[in-house]
């Protein structure tokens, strides 16, 4: 056997000669003749019957392994346990330490370590979906019992339903205004076939996961285009047709569809006047979750008469607008220009107020007429003149006295303004008022953060905003505001949820309602008012 040899010299440095009590005349240890017997000794050892079953185990275990052979290193261990009660085995070789990996690859078997039992490997962590195109689906429960609603209401309609049959849908079951239901059946019924089928209802409200989206992302996707981001005033045009085909407090103005389409506007125009701070004309999904028009929106639909609905919808507010515009436009053109507004509020502008909002330095005409106001440039300077504690009027008039565009108001600014005001009231015999008194009195009422100058910071902190306002270009609502016309207090007091803008238009509506009839509305004009008047609608 030619690995006799390499085994008898690994022997004969592991083995203790000691220990084998061998007699005197074998030679002693490192003498050339103790190599035979040593030989002698393992050829006898390989012979007996223990070590015969030994080797074949190992061999054995050697060939299931895949290796070709044994090693003397990877038998010592188990010839010393078998052969020398006395001797201990051998600590287990470290795999860090081995010169050879045993796994397969090269890489260590880290799960055949004798120093490490054989476990499973670990279940990686499933972090759940947390981000849904479409929406997160809608739960299993709530998924059920709309399709139970579902089934109830296409009931008996295996060919779908009308358009008026759908408004109980869109009311009942998508919780939104009946009068979004002919936008919303046009966006199921793409091939306008006048019906919308329980399948293609599931498909648009329930399976694009509409139900799970928020109220105000549910009306932007129903009235935005399906290419745009935004909504534009042409986009609730349906909206505004469905609520005068069918609210009961406008069916009077079906007799009149030209007054139709310009309450229509109207109220577009208050829209985005409150909502679209930018003015660019495309209202974004943040501009609609901060502004209020939800809200409007339902209660337009709860409510009968519609002069209640103060925000956007009061047809006599869209009756005051009509009428002030009208009374401007002398050539009836619908268009004004400078000396028609001039004459706003009798006079109560000055030239100079009027040239900034003529050069367009607070919102750009869409007149598109050099010189003249369109209807909808109006809208937004009548909401912003009665009611100059808003902040679109905030930001509209601080442009307008904003001189250099450099977001600050200095003292030097608001004197230009001022001075036209001292004229005018010199003018009137009234007692002039110095402007360092007047500066005094600004800065006591705003209280900016630096006395030098106003930021538009400053006035979104103040209730007074619009008594600033007035002092440097109204003088009519200045004498009024300092006279402290009682009658003025006490409604302020008993009505604190009204605007500024829902008092005004409420006097004068009354006014004009008045002078249609023919009666003498002199008490109900200007910021003069008869506690005795009460409104006869």
């Amino acid at each position: 056997m030619e690995a006799a040899p390499d085994l008898s010299a690994v022997s004969a440095l592991a083995l203790q000669v000691d220990l084998l009590q061998l007699p005197p005349e074998i030679p002693a240890p490192g003498a050339p003749a103790l190599r035979g017997v040593l030989d002698h000794l393992f050829a006898h050892w390989l012979s007996l019957p223990d070590t015969v079953a030994l080797v074949s185990c190992l061999a054995q275990k050697a060939k299931a392994n895949g290796m070709g052979g044994f090693t003397g290193g990877a038998m010592l261990p188990s010839m010393m346990m078998q052969g020398g009660a006395n001797v201990p085995p051998l600590s287990p070789r470290s795999p860090r330490l081995s010169r050879k990996p045993s796994g397969v690859g090269g890489h260590p078997n880290r799960c055949a370590s004798p120093l490490r039992p054989a476990t499973a490997r670990a279940v990686k962590e499933v972090i759940p979906q947390f981000y849904f195109r479409d929406g997160r689906p809608l739960p299993y429960e709530q998924k059920r019992q709309c399709i139970s609603i579902v089934e109830q209401l296409f009931a008996g309609h295996s060919n779908g339903l009308r358009i008026q049959e759908f408004r109980m849908v869109t009311r009942e079951l998508c919780k939104l205004p009946s009068f979004f239901t002919t936008v919303l059946f046009g966006k199921i019924d793409k091939d306008n076939t006048e019906f919308v089928t329980r399948d293609a209802f599931m498909d648009f409200w329930v399976n694009s996961n509409m139900m799970t989206m928020d109220s105000a992302t549910q009306v932007f996707t129903i009235l935005k285009q399906p290419d745009h981001d935004y909504l534009t005033k042409e986009d609730f045009k349906p909206v505004l047709r469905d609520l005068l085909d069918n609210h009961p407090g406008l069916e009077f103005l079906k007799s009149t569809p030209e007054f139709q389409e310009r309450y229509a506007e109207t109220v577009v125009y208050r829209i985005f006047y409150c909502l679209n701070r930018i003015g660019n004309g495309l209202l974004s999904l943040r501009e609609l979750k901060r502004g209020n028009l939800l809200d409007s929106l339902q209660h337009a639909d709860d409510e009968e008469d519609i002069n209640k609905v103060l925000r956007y919808f009061s047809y006599e507010h869209f009756y005051v607008i009509y009428c002030k515009f009208w009374e401007l436009d002398t050539d009836h053109d619908f268009f004004i220009d400078k000396e028609n507004l001039i004459k706003y509020g009798n006079h109560a502008l000055t030239y100079r107020i009027v040239d900034r909002i003529f050069s367009e330095v607070p919102r750009k005409f869409t007149s598109k007429i050099p010189g003249k106001m369109c209807y909808e440039d109006f809208v937004h300077f009548i909401l912003s003149e009665e009611d100059k504690s808003s902040e679109p009027s905030q930001d509209y008039w601080f442009k307008c006295i904003d001189l250099d565009g450099n977001g600050i108001l200095t003292h030097i600014e608001l004197q230009y303004f001022f001075e036209e005001q001292l004229h005018r009231m010199e003018c009137m015999a009234q007692e002039p008022v110095l402007f360092e008194d007047i500066l005094c009195q600004l800065v006591d009422m705003i209280g900016p953060e630096d006395d030098t100058f106003f930021t538009i910071k400053d006035f979104r902190r103040c209730k007074l905003s619009g008594h600033f306002f007035n002092v440097l270009f109204n003088l009519n609502k200045f004498m009024a505001f300092e006279s402290r016309d009682p009658f003025l207090i006490r409604q302020m007091r008993e009505e604190p949820s009204l605007t500024d803008w829902d008092r005004f238009a409420r006097r004068e509506y009354i006014r004009l309602a008045m002078e249609e009839d023919g009666e003498d509305a002199s008490n109900a004009s200007g910021d003069v008012w008869d506690e005795s008047l009460e409104s006869p609608f």
